[in-house]
This record gives C-alpha cells, sequence and structure tokens, in this order.
C-alpha cells in the first residue's frame, strides 16, 4: 500500500486503514478487510485481536467485526474538550481583559495536567506558554487545582508517583506538604503557584466542575510578581473563581 510506504509507523496506519474500513462499510469480515485492503490474513488476524482487546473494533455474534465502544468513548472526550475550549474562551477572554493577566483552560491528560486553550494577554509583560503545554501535578496552580478535587483513590494514586524536586526554593517538596495544600486549596476554593515552578512567576487556578459535580478542568490567570502580589491576589483570585463559576454553569453545573 501506497500509504505504508510513506507511514514512519506502517502498523499504525494499516490498523487505522481498518478501522476506517469498518467505520466506511458496517459489519464486514476479515476477508472483507483482506481482500479490500490488501493485506495477509495471517497479519490481519492479529492485528484485529489487537484491536478487539483494546476494544477499537468488536466481535458480533455471527463473527462479523464493528467499530468498538473505545472509539465512542475517545469520540465523545474529543467533542467534550472541544465544546470546553468554545464555552470557555469568552469567559477567559473577559477574564484576561479584567486582570491583564494570560489565561488558560487546563485538562488532566491521563496523569499529566495540560494546557487546552491559552488567551494572551494584552500586556507587554508575557509570560511563555503554549496550547498543548503539559504542566507538574505539584507545583503549577492549575495541576494542584486538578489534583485537590479529583475522586480521593485517583488522587492518592497520583502522588505516590510523583517525584518531588525542587525547581525554585517556594517549590513543595514532599507528600505532606503538598496533601496540606490540597486540603487549603479545596477549603478556600482556589489554587496558588507561589513562584513554585518558575521564579518571578505567579498563577492562580480553580475549577471548573460538570453537572455531576465532577471536576472536568481548571482555568488560571498567569503572571509576574509584578502583576500577581499580597495587594491583589485575593481579587485577581475572586476574579477567577468567578468565571470558572460561570464557565461549570454552561456546562450543567449547579453551584451550591
Amino acid at each position: 500500500m501506497e500509504m505504508d510506504k510513506k507511514s514512519k509507523v506502517p502498523a499504525l496506519t494499516r490498523a487505522l486503514d481498518i478501522l476506517n474500513f469498518v467505520a466506511e462499510n458496517g459489519h464486514c469480515t476479515v476477508t472483507d478487510i483482506a481482500t479490500n485492503l490488501a493485506l495477509p490474513k495471517s497479519s490481519l488476524y492479529l492485528m484485529i485481536d489487537e484491536l478487539r482487546n483494546l476494544r477499537l473494533l468488536a466481535q458480533s455474534e455471527d463473527g462479523s467485526l464493528r467499530l468498538g465502544l473505545k472509539l465512542m468513548e475517545l469520540g465523545s472526550r474529543s467533542v467534550e474538550q472541544l465544546d470546553l475550549r468554545r464555552i470557555a474562551k469568552d469567559y477567559l477572554t473577559q477574564l484576561m481583559l479584567e486582570t491583564g493577566l494570560v489565561c488558560h483552560l487546563g485538562i488532566l491528560d491521563d496523569n499529566d495536567p495540560i494546557y487546552l486553550l491559552k488567551v494572551d494577554s494584552k500586556s507587554t509583560i508575557q509570560v511563555r506558554s503554549w496550547e498543548g503545554k503539559r504542566l507538574s501535578l505539584y507545583s503549577s496552580a492549575l495541576g494542584k487545582c486538578l489534583l485537590a478535587w479529583i475522586s480521593v483513590e485517583r488522587q492518592k494514586a497520583l502522588i505516590s508517583v510523583i517525584e518531588f524536586k525542587v525547581v525554585t526554593p517556594y517549590t513543595l517538596t514532599s507528600e505532606e506538604a503538598l496533601v496540606n495544600e490540597l486540603a487549603l486549596i479545596r477549603q478556600r476554593g482556589w489554587s496558588f503557584d507561589n513562584q513554585e515552578d518558575l521564579l518571578n512567576i505567579q498563577c492562580i487556578s480553580a475549577p471548573i466542575f460538570d453537572s455531576s459535580n465532577k471536576i472536568i478542568a481548571a482555568i488560571s490567570a498567569v503572571g509576574t510578581t509584578l502583576q500577581v502580589n499580597e495587594n491583589n491576589l485575593q481579587m485577581l483570585a475572586e476574579r477567577v473563581m468567578h468565571a470558572a463559576e460561570l464557565i461549570s454553569k454552561e456546562l450543567g453545573h449547579s453551584h451550591k
């Protein structure tokens, strides 16, 4: 196949070809796939077995193959994230205009916080970040915020594998310190990166909840110590929390 010659990962390309064929043709047999994609049955059986194990393909009682539920889960998450970006953008833009700070939307991607959306400030003082950037769970405001409201079981699992590294003199260095901070975050409703990840950079983050009261994301406002300091910290925190509440409300969350 021509695509395989150009692909750096031919097996992955073939797997996608199989999924695309099943998606276009509905229930089909291994013979149908082998004939139309010109794949040898011996390797095709192995690939289909693995796709079934991954729940990307499923087999019906008559032996025919169909798309697996894992694809529905992935598609649902993709749509959810796109909708979340769309909903959050206007609120983050307004938050940026009110605070003059760079604003972000972030989620937990497996075990890592990641920026899903960035709204640049109009200030001459800029903080370097980008959509897709991965963050620390214990030294970023957004990471700590996400960690603070997830289930106790997942929180414990994530904390247990953290390798605490001293990045700045302000970085949390132990599980005990992090657990204590998470309790404080839940109590006051927002998290704070006090130069813990980068000197002279401070960040405030607040959680976003869905209709089932589950945290699905967090937003943050970040600036230098000239922009975020003890004189305006509480005011900034209130504005970040308010923006997070408005986004949550759009997602069906009922604040109690």
